[in-house]
């Protein structure tokens, strides 16, 4: 097929691009610098010239193609509602361009909309329509565009992680930096899933040949690992001690992550694994914490 990726040169676009051609599909990636599009054509990838805040031309390169995966999100995390706003526009411009075909169009969510109750992990079948995150603007534009018969599935985000890189984490490095302790909050039990970056890039890959309007699969290996043991690994390797907080100083020590470090989120894959034989092998968030060269 010939696809068209958003986000091809970040964090998991780029690790999506050559699992698509690897099986053999082209690949149209879209980017807003010079130096992104060379990447891309280093990578063997048309470019294609887009921002997020451009809808039409999220639309134009969505029409051309067979196939659409929107992996690019503005991860401005002091932004974040008017980023997932952003978000629901680009999922609307690019589902537009499909209408009238059953060409598929992947999107991106996260994990924690598939939450269920008293602590239960989250899974593929539950769409929490009343989720406070700003986040679910994506899935609900998803939806929109299923109901109006446009082919959309979902694949919803944990922790995506690599030795260089780890989603929500990362920020965390910066602020133990800053306040010269790693912490967590309470006893630290919460827990958060997480991925291998090349695990989740196969997904993206076989959800989008499976081509299932309005399925929802889980990019999980790893259903939780506590907060304690991601502030204990980002101690040791910033070599920084490792401290509890109340509740009551989250906010002030942790700044705008201060809504996110307490929360439980795990989440199952149980069912991504059977309906797409999806088997993560990646190495586990805390062994490239472990190997992460903080610098």
């Amino acid at each position: 097929m010939r696809i068209f990726l958003t986000g091809a040169t970040g964090f998991i676009g780029a690790t999506v691009v050559p699992e698509l051609i690897k099986a053999g599909h082209q690949v149209t990636g879209m980017t807003r610098s010079d130096a992104g599009a060379q990447a891309l054509i280093d990578a063997g990838v048309e470019v294609h010239r887009g921002t997020l805040e451009e809808p039409d031309t999220l639309r134009s390169g969505a029409e051309k193609a067979d196939a659409v995966i929107h992996t690019a999100f503005d991860h401005d995390f002091t932004r974040f509602i008017e980023n997932c706003e952003k978000d629901k526009r680009a999922i609307a411009a690019l589902g537009s361009a499909l209408a009238g075909s059953d060409r598929p169009l992947v999107i991106t969510s996260g994990t924690g909309m598939g939450s269920g109750e008293h602590g239960e992990p989250a899974t593929e079948d539950v769409f929490n329509t009343s989720h406070p995150n700003p986040r679910i603007a994506s899935e609900l534009a998803g939806n929109a565009l299923l109901e109006a018969g446009i082919n959309v599935s979902v694949v919803r985000l944990p922790q995506v992680h690599n030795p260089y890189k780890q989603g929500l984490i990362s920020p965390l490095v910066a602020i133990a930096r800053e306040k010269g302790v790693s912490a967590y909050v309470g006893e630290g039990r919460n827990r958060w899933p997480a991925c291998h970056v090349s695990d989740v890039a196969l997904l993206f890959r076989l959800a989008i040949e499976k081509r299932e309007p309005g399925a929802r699969y889980h990019a999980v290996a790893e259903e939780g690992v506590s907060s304690r043991e991601i502030a204990e690994a980002l101690g040791r390797g910033l070599k920084l001690p490792t401290v509890s907080i109340s509740p009551d100083e989250a906010a002030a020590h942790f700044g705008w992550m201060g809504m996110f470090v307490s929360l439980d989120m795990p989440a199952s894959s149980a069912k991504t694994q059977v309906r797409l034989n999806w088997h993560p092998t990646g190495p586990t968030l805390i062994t490239d914490l472990n190997e992460a060269r903080f610098v």
